[in-house]
């Protein structure tokens, strides 16, 4: 894997040389976008809106308009921003994980030391398993400060970039229903259903995607010019509208799954 950030992680006047590497790839098929006519691939181009003609990547620069005008920014002027936040990630403070709403929450990380480091990394990665806290930190990266949330995971130290609550859409305007009650015997009844859909012990590792794979499917098929037929799908719905009923029916289904 190819490090995407190099810095170090501000332990009050504990410095942890670290590196940043993504922890997720994309698993979707890589399809071009094609012209429907021959086939050719369609590329993007960078157009002046003045001239029409395409840009080369070595004279463009990044602007802001102000006052009508643009005030063209380098990078030596994202550094001046905070050129702390730019190589270190600051913990400003610790907290219990259940603390933070998974609304807030955004993309992992994963954080390894780099040389000379080692020690101090294992340092915070046990203080904070002890402690049952995660550690609060903002730093810099690609011209954006980011919120983060440093935890233990296994021998590991995991950095999720976190949302600032001014991201956070207010969903007031939503027609959420708050004046509707339900019967304690449907309330027992939907907890039975949770309880019957519940394992043991629980994995993601069995959840996979599975749509690329009939994708993929369906490629192979239409390159060895076989037909597809769609397969026909159609949402039943319920004849009843009582909720105990339904919730009843749908026990009854889960009973018959798992004797089969």
């Amino acid at each position: 894997m190819r490090a995407i950030w190099t810095g170090s992680i501000g332990f009050g006047l504990v410095n942890i040389p670290v590196r940043l590497f993504s922890a997720i790839h994309d698993s979707k098929l890589d399809l071009d976008m094609l012209d429907k006519t021959g086939h050719a691939n369609i590329r993007y181009a960078r157009i002046n809106a003045d001239t029409g003609k395409e840009v080369p990547w070595g004279r463009i620069v990044k602007g802001y308009k102000y006052n009508g005008e643009y005030v063209v920014l380098g990078d030596e002027d994202f550094e001046k921003v905070s050129p702390k936040k730019s190589h270190m990630i600051e913990i400003n403070e610790f907290t219990k994980e259940g603390d933070i709403d998974t609304t807030f929450y955004d993309t992992p990380y994963y954080l390894e030391p780099s040389k000379g480091g080692e020690k101090a990394y294992v340092l915070l990665r046990e203080a904070l398993k002890q402690s049952g806290k995660v550690a609060i930190g903002v730093f810099i990266m690609r011209t954006k400060e980011n919120l983060c949330v440093l935890k233990a995971q296994d021998d590991m130290l995991l950095l999720l970039k976190i949302r600032f609550a001014e991201e956070i859409r207010n969903y007031e305007d939503l027609d959420i229903p708050k004046d509707i009650t339900v019967k304690p015997a449907e309330l027992k009844m939907a907890q039975a259903l949770i309880n019957q859909l519940t394992p043991k012990k629980f994995s993601m590792a069995k959840y996979k995607d599975t749509y690329d794979e009939g994708l993929m499917k369906i490629i192979e098929a239409k390159a060895k010019g076989r037909k597809i037929s769609t397969p026909k799908f159609k949402i039943i719905h319920n004849k009843t509208k009582d909720l105990m009923a339904q919730l009843k029916a749908s026990l009854d289904t889960g009973t018959k799954k798992k004797a089969s």
